[in-house]
């Protein structure tokens, strides 16, 4: 059995830094959206903007591990990478998830529809 992963080829030169490069990019993105809709967005929370937060926090905890395990040396095996890209592709869909909620929260707002 420990033959079988040798027998892989390993991920090609530069696939490695390029998801960890954009995996601190969406993770950047992720805290700068969640210091503005949590702390600076005026407004009160609702239950929408509530699931959104969390949605929120859920994504970065998915970012997070997709990171931990891009950063693994195990990652050069094409089947851990293709893993790591899973976890990255769901912390994608989530945080998409999140932001539509989050704009739906706030389009429902009664000053942001008044034009206030």
């Amino acid at each position: 059995m420990a033959g079988s992963s040798d027998s892989q080829p390993p991920v090609p030169a530069g696939f490695r830094s390029g998801i960890i490069t954009a995996i601190t990019v969406i993770l950047g993105f992720s805290f700068l959206f969640l210091r503005s809709w949590a702390f600076e967005l005026p407004g009160e929370w609702t239950a929408s903007s509530a699931v959104a937060a969390v949605l929120l926090l859920l994504a970065i905890v998915l970012e997070l591990t997709a990171l931990w395990r891009a950063l693994q040396l195990k990652d050069e095996q094409a089947i851990e990478y293709q893993l790591t890209l899973r976890w990255f592709l769901a912390s994608i869909v989530v945080l998409l998830v999140s932001l539509v909620v989050a704009a739906l929260s706030y389009s429902a707002e009664p000053h942001v529809a008044s034009g206030l």
